[in-house]
């Protein structure tokens, strides 16, 4: 069962326990944005959901709640940023940020970050580049959880990427994905339902195909996207390593099996070598390649062309990349976020502690 709350009565809800843990207004009303980003846009396993996993990463001291974000080495287009243990709901906007400006003077910006925490849904940092004309590019690394293919040990996370392109009439292209099967959030919504995994999901702690949705908990490991070397598995483990890579190595934080823990309550890992979660952003100025009236013309295009492809049988029409969150938005906008009684019960003893009612 689940229960509708408009979209303001989650933001204030949100904005306060943000507020209690000690943001100021600003952070808390950036976070609150960026973490219901994700219930918007249907993405329900990044969004409030996690609000309690960050308040005990606060309690845990893993969380920082008034960050000194600073710029630690940086170039005329590009940045290395320290997050300071911070949000990565407010970090992750910051280094955004700067790509977008360093994109407007040098054509275009990158930014690797460090010392980062959980920062919701790529696709929200990409598309902050789209009202500028901007290509946008998120990723980050993720607590590990997923074995590479032919291994059981846990080294990469769900690692995701999300790029988000300007069109002129068309609505923007907005591809954001994990570099798995699935991500271990919507593992959390069927473990919430008490519902089995699709096969491909998930193996177990000796390597075999499992439709347990509770397996991690058993000692098992989320699978590369593809699943199994057969359908393609390497190319999803070379996908989460380049986003490992791009956001840790690149920038000085933790990566592989040493990225810190979601979960409040799993160890850190020992000899740790580096800090924190990494991200990586880019912001890529259209007109530094084309005019970019001509670029978002072509698009549109582009956009309206494989729109009216034919469909498969069985299927009306075919996808643009952000079609089902754009819709999803639309309506939810208008009648409401659901929010599946678990999660509402959590909220609940979360508002409890902190004085604030749901």
């Amino acid at each position: 069962m689940e229960k509708i709350f408009s979209y303001q009565q989650l933001y204030q809800f949100t904005h306060a326990i943000f507020t209690g843990i000690g943001c100021n207004n600003n952070d808390a009303t950036t976070a609150a944005e960026a973490l219901l980003a994700a219930d918007l846009r249907g993405i329900d396993s990044h969004g409030i959901a996690r609000l309690t996993g960050y308040v005990r990463l606060w309690e845990a001291k893993r969380i920082n709640p008034l960050p000194q974000i600073k710029i630690v080495h940086e170039t005329p287009s590009t940045a290395t940023v320290d997050g300071d243990a911070g949000l990565g709901l407010v970090v992750a906007p910051f280094a955004m940020q700067v790509a977008i400006e360093k994109a407007k003077v040098a054509g275009t910006g990158w930014v690797s970050v460090r010392n980062s925490n959980h920062f919701g849904i790529a696709g929200y940092h990409a598309m902050m580049a789209l009202p500028h004309d901007m290509i946008g590019i998120a990723m980050t690394n993720a607590s590990a959880l997923v074995a590479p293919t032919f291994s059981i040990e846990r080294m990469l996370g769900t690692n995701p990427i999300a790029v988000a392109i300007p069109a002129d009439k068309q609505p923007p292209f907005v591809a954001d994905f994990a570099t798995t099967t699935a991500a271990n959030g919507k593992l959390e919504l069927l473990q919430r339902k008490d519902a089995p995994a699709p096969l491909g999901w998930v193996q177990d702690k000796q390597g075999n195909p499992s439709t347990n949705a509770n397996e991690l908990k058993h000692g098992g490991t989320l699978l590369p996207l593809g699943s199994d070397r057969e359908h393609g598995s390497h190319k999803g483990y070379a996908l989460g390593s380049i986003v490992d890579i791009f956001s840790a190595v690149l920038s000085g934080g933790s990566y592989g099996p040493w990225v810190p823990p979601f979960p409040a309550y799993v160890p850190m890992p020992a000899n740790m070598p580096g800090t924190g979660l990494g991200h990586f952003f880019g912001a890529m100025r259209i007109d530094a390649f084309r005019p970019a009236s001509e670029f978002k013309e072509h698009m549109d295009n582009w956009i309206s062309r494989f729109r009216n492809a034919t469909p498969a049988t069985g299927h009306d029409k075919v996808l643009i990349p952000g079609d089902p969150e754009r819709e999803t938005e639309a309506i939810r906008i208008a009648e409401g976020i659901p929010v599946v009684d678990s999660v509402v019960d959590e909220l609940n003893v979360l508002g409890e502690k902190f004085g604030v009612m749901l």
